[in-house]
């Protein structure tokens, strides 16, 4: 079930279980993104997340299938919160599969990585002292 998801709803690890069970998996990598409280200097209260949800989900899932393809997993699942959300909440959760840690490693990476850089989803900091900014990259 490769599938990459965008929602307005809290998410989090609980979505692990949105990869079925399969007896070959061995490894199961899982990255979850929160908010923090600190962002090179700036004390943050809050992010902001906006995308353009058709081309995000089309290009998630094309970066899933190039992770499978390049790391043998056997699943990938990655779901992307859009909206405001508080310090502590899960921003992004990524789950790689396969039959072994090292390929579930570095599979997990290469998708949250190229997440960040390819999918158009923006990210939009607000500080205690009230500016805002929009961070650099697609993700």
């Amino acid at each position: 079930m490769k599938e990459f998801k965008i929602t307005s709803e809290s998410i989090g690890l609980e979505t692990i279980k949105s990869i079925g069970e399969d007896h070959s998996i061995g490894a199961r990598s899982v990255f979850e993104g929160t908010v923090r409280n600190a962002n090179e200097g700036h004390d943050v209260t809050k992010l902001e997340y906006e995308c353009y949800e058709s081309l995000a989900i089309k290009e998630g899932n094309r970066i899933l299938l190039e992770a499978t393809e390049m790391f043998g997993l056997i699943d990938a699942f990655c779901i992307h919160r859009i909206g405001t959300l508080d310090l502590g909440e899960t921003a992004v959760v990524v789950v790689a599969t396969s039959g072994h840690r090292n390929e579930a490693f570095k599979g997990c990476r290469f998708i949250i990585d190229e997440v960040k850089s390819r999918v158009p989803i923006w990210k939009k900091e607000h500080y205690r002292d009230g500016e805002t900014e929009w961070l650099k990259g697609a993700g």
